[in-house]
């Protein structure tokens, strides 16, 4: 078998090792405190490593994207899928439907409207919905207060039957590490105030979910909290790192990249950029990283600056580093990075082992003529 070091660059490489080991801490904190896992699968699209999570003890899988849930109830046995966020429009509507006949869907709602137009295509078939609560990060969600009167007007729909609520504390990612545990428990005060509102109100609520990789330790600590949905967390990368929630040896994830240039007694370049390793230097407004991505055993490089397929990076202090070198990168954001590519290099001891397809990407199917 193949040496990592030997294998043409830019490539997208996982250790496996590491990758197993997130999926089974991760899972076993679930356990332990009695909170059921639903994996957010846009961080890694594989069919493949949607399995690992699902024979480690995931309940079932929280998707992004249609394509997600099709491609993952097809090629992976998952029985239970949560969609993230609300669907609406004739074509999308009618595949929400097809894949409630395919396993146990929960959709989301945090307006009327989708419920309207979902409920009228279903007729006399029924299903379950979620509604999502805003704990903070300002983007889908309802107050605890609006999720009372959502809840009420969705009620005279008889073939939609509320299961939970739901959010996700994307916020988290645009303060530092400091913030973690107060974002966290504005996250359980907030969750927890819904519940009893609607259970006061006659509500029936199966679940509590939440879930975001930094958030997650704490959260799940939480009597309030029986679903986390958290999804960087079998990657992880540079901003991970960077909030504490990881550290470099747990990152699954790099950029294999070679030195093809020395222009300058400071700058290098390497044969990988923008196309590779993504343009995050912080999500949600503000920038936790330094650069573009950690170079692996190189803390004097910093990569300063991306072009589409090449990256600048400047030294600060002495380095052995030289054209010809081969380095690994962290990427800042490993769910942007995997999805640059259609397949990840799988090695164990730098050697490689298998190729994990990425194969549920948006549009992976073609659907012009469905």
């Amino acid at each position: 078998m193949k040496n990592i070091l030997s294998l043409t660059t830019p490539s997208f490489l996982v250790n496996l090792d590491i990758l197993e080991n997130n999926i089974k801490k991760y899972q076993t904190l679930a356990n332990e405190n009695s909170v059921q896992l639903f994996p957010m699968l846009k961080t890694h699209k594989s069919s493949e490593i949607t399995k690992l999570q699902i024979e480690a003890g995931a309940e079932g899988v929280l998707v992004g994207t249609l394509d997600e849930a099709e491609a993952v109830i097809k090629n992976s046995g998952v029985k239970k899928v949560m969609l993230a966020y609300p669907v609406i429009g004739d074509s999308n509507l009618d595949r929400v439907i097809k894949l409630n006949n395919s396993c146990k869907l929960f959709v989301a709602f945090d307006n009327e409207i989708p419920a309207t137009e979902l409920s009228k295509k279903l007729k006399t078939n029924k299903i379950s919905y979620q509604i999502i609560i805003n704990t903070g990060l300002n983007r889908f969600g309802v107050s605890p207060e609006e999720a009372v009167n959502l809840f009420k007007s969705l009620q005279k729909y008889e073939n939609l039957v509320f299961k939970g609520i739901s959010t996700h504390t994307g916020q988290v990612y645009g303060f530092s590490k400091d913030y973690i545990e107060e974002i966290t428990k504005k996250e359980i005060d907030i969750m927890t105030l819904a519940k009893n509102l609607l259970i006061e109100v006659g509500a029936n609520i199966e679940f509590v979910a939440t879930g975001t990789t930094p958030t997650f330790e704490q959260a799940i600590k939480s009597e309030e909290i029986t679903i986390s949905r958290p999804g960087n967390y079998v990657f992880f990368d540079a901003i991970q790192v960077a909030l504490g929630a990881a550290k470099e040896e747990d990152c699954a994830l790099t950029v294999l990249a070679t030195v093809v240039s020395h222009p300058s007694e400071d700058l290098f370049i390497l044969d990988c950029g923008s196309k590779c390793l993504g343009l995050d230097q912080g999500a949600h407004g503000n920038s936790l990283t330094k650069g573009f991505g950690i170079i692996k055993n190189h803390p004097e490089l910093t990569i300063i600056g991306l072009s589409e397929e090449v990256a600048k990076v400047k030294k600060d202090g002495d380095t052995k580093l030289q054209i010809g070198d081969i380095v690994q990168i962290i990427p800042n954001h490993s769910c942007s990075a995997a999805n640059m590519t259609r397949y990840l290099i799988g090695h164990r001891n730098n050697t490689v082992e298998r190729i994990i397809e990425v194969d549920i990407r948006g549009n992976s199917r073609k659907r012009i003529l469905d």
